[in-house]
């Protein structure tokens, strides 16, 4: 972190994984320089590691050329020098580590390693990537206080959504009785389809593939295992609970039918893809399944890609967050949130 004159301060990111949401962040820290600054934050991109390798430039990766070279498969090799992750680590010119590889809900890798190795270097991390948190979360906590730096999570249960966040922050000295969520926009969007346009479950999926809301792979989605695996995360961060997905019972949507749809709407009710932890007699219990509910559940209005999580505490009541747009963009938008929160002051950890 350098100090320019007396108004910004300039950053240095080094960004690991550049998939559409990689890409994402770095236009939108284009975008939004000019709001940064009002912020006294400048930022600069030093490093970037595709599954290729990485390349540096201790003065700024031109964003604008790299994602030119990168949408029309130029190699980027030839335009900057080649670097991989440990020499990146070794010149100690970064002061936050982007991690944005695909989850791995088995290892956590490599995602795991490149988060351990960064914050051991005593350099700040925020990450969108699911697999370390859940399998790890204690370790890479406690490294990122022996190190004096910051881990951010915000991203890995529900993007824009700041679920975590607000448990941390928001119900800071009350005890959480119980996490509630609808977590998966993927799946609340099918449903909400189903509901509106009276159609099949294998209908609804194949449009939410068609408009590149759900992968060609849904599985971790439709299946509950995306749900199952940001509630995991909630509970052990916010219950400091050890709880793994053995611990956690899992039912999807992919038995859902047309027939139950329209009956639950013709007595009012609805659909939704519920995970829910509580918290009763010393011990935590974990489930993620299909729950129909009234008009009554804060859930009921949770439509289309929207999610939505509930907090009940012993001080503080209910406290319930919903909305947040669920695209790359808003990803990145998360992860970003993530960095201008820790320069204001805000500890995760």
């Amino acid at each position: 972190m350098i100090l320019l004159g007396r108004d910004y301060i300039l950053i240095k990111l080094a960004i690991v994984g550049i998939g559409g949401v990689g890409r994402a962040f770095l236009k939108l820290l284009n975008d939004k320089k000019i709001s940064l600054k009002k912020e006294g934050l400048e930022f600069i991109v030093t490093f970037i590691m595709n599954s290729k390798g990485g390349v540096f430039n201790k003065d700024g990766i031109d964003i604008d050329d790299y994602l030119k070279l990168s949408k029309h498969c130029i190699d980027i090799d030839d335009y900057y020098e080649k670097m991989d992750f440990n020499e990146m680590l070794q010149r100690k010119n970064i002061d936050f580590l982007i991690e944005i590889t695909p989850t791995n809900k088995e290892t956590g890798e490599p995602g795991l390693t490149y988060i351990r190795k960064a914050l051991e270097h005593g350099i700040n991390v925020v990450t969108s990537n699911k697999g370390p948190i859940l399998l790890a979360y204690k370790t890479l906590r406690q490294i990122a206080r022996d190190n004096g730096v910051q881990l951010g999570i915000g991203c890995t249960t529900g993007g824009a959504l700041p679920a975590i966040n607000g448990g941390i922050i928001d119900l800071a000295g009350s005890d959480i009785l119980s996490i509630e969520g609808v977590l998966n926009g993927t799946t609340n969007y099918i449903i909400n389809e189903m509901e509106k346009k009276d159609i099949t479950y294998e209908q609804a999926l194949l449009k939410a593939q068609k408009a590149g809301i759900a992968e060609t792979d849904s599985y971790l989605d439709v299946e509950g295992w995306d749900t199952a695996i940001k509630l995991l995360i909630l509970t052990n961060v916010l219950l400091g609970s050890d709880k793994t997905l053995d611990d956690v019972s899992i039912k999807g949507i992919t038995h859902i039918t047309s027939k139950d749809i329209q009956n639950a709407l013709s007595k009012g009710m609805k659909y939704k893809l519920i995970g829910k932890a509580l918290k009763e007699n010393n011990d935590i219990t974990i489930d993620v399944g299909l729950k129909r509910i009234g008009k009554d559940d804060p859930f009921f209005f949770v439509d289309g890609k929207n999610k939505a999580v509930r907090y009940q505490s012993d001080t503080l009541g209910d406290l319930v967050i919903m909305g947040g747009q669920s695209d790359v963009v808003a990803a990145a938008a998360s992860i970003l949130r993530d960095i201008v929160n820790v320069k204001r002051g805000y500890r995760f950890i």
